[in-house]
């Protein structure tokens, strides 16, 4: 079983094997359609196409953000008509150094799914190994997922009463231009919440933005910016929920369990302005 990653030849090694099954996240905040188009022109054999929006994502209501939850009832069965059972093991991959294939392992482990797990290096990383692809779009036929109890996700109401505490750490996973408020080209407004740390989520990669850094050396980073503080305490958030999973999946590498997402996250922490915001570094 494996939970965190799994290599290229590892997943090559497993293309015929009924209990795999394989999702191809791809995504651009910016062109929505651009992952399912690259996904029908070649993926992994096998892999089955997830949209963050319409799959990975629940209703907007004004309120919750740009990628509020499904409920969990509505995502199990979207994995049961994808032939997730109880022992299949999952694995997700994107072309963006997995910073949309870690919100399909973290949604999984929300429902209860431990036998998830993100391609390391990606879709770079099979395409350099001279593996193949194709467009064939597969049909597995439905599966009995099994709905457990998983890791919660925390609200703005955590969020606020671990600041007025100074309980929490609250790590922002978006780029730095982002997070100081300088350069915002998503939500209407700029900054962060007051007392994060920036940790950009593809500092978690390797000099070529592929593969995730060894866990030692995620670990000592990791170590540096948590001050001792249990990773249970370490509140990641992003823009809207994704890209922070990158973070949540960097410290389970690095041995740091536990560390829970704000999944409204700054889209919708902004859009009240009762809420407190923060600019500049």
């Amino acid at each position: 079983m494996s939970t965190t990653l799994v290599s290229v030849q590892e997943l090559a090694g497993h293309l015929a094997d009924p209990g795999w099954r394989i999702f191809d996240c791809r995504h651009d905040l910016s062109n929505t359609a651009y992952g399912e188009n690259a996904y029908a022109k070649g993926h992994i054999p096998g892999a089955l196409f997830l949209h963050i929006d319409r799959d990975l994502s629940g209703a907007k209501d004004g309120g919750n953000g740009r990628h509020p939850l499904p409920t969990r009832e509505v995502f199990a069965a979207k994995m049961a008509a994808c032939g997730v059972g109880p022992d299949t093991q999952v694995v997700a991959y994107d072309n963006e150094g997995s910073g949309f294939a870690s919100r399909l392992w973290w949604m999984l482990r929300w429902v209860g799914h431990e036998q998830v797990a993100v391609l390391d290096g990606g879709l770079p990383f099979w395409r350099r190994a001279k593996l193949p692809l194709d467009a064939e779009v597969s049909s597995p036929p439905p599966a009995p997922f099994v709905l457990r109890p998983g890791i919660e996700p925390t609200g703005t109401t955590e969020v606020l009463a671990g600041m007025a505490g100074d309980k929490l750490l609250l790590l922002d996973a978006r780029a730095p231009e982002r997070f100081s408020g300088e350069e915002e080209t998503i939500d209407p407004v700029g900054g962060h919440i007051p007392g994060a740390i920036n940790r950009f989520y593809f500092d978690n990669l390797d000099d070529a933005g592929c593969a995730f850094k060894p866990a030692d050396e995620l670990r000592a980073e990791f170590d540096a910016i948590l001050g001792g503080r249990d990773p249970r305490q370490v509140v990641q958030y992003c823009g809207s929920g994704v890209t922070a999973c990158h973070n949540v999946l960097a410290m389970e590498i690095a041995g740091l369990r536990g560390s829970p997402l704000y999944v409204g996250s700054w889209s919708e922490w902004c859009i009240d302005p009762a809420r407190p915001c923060a600019v500049g570094e």
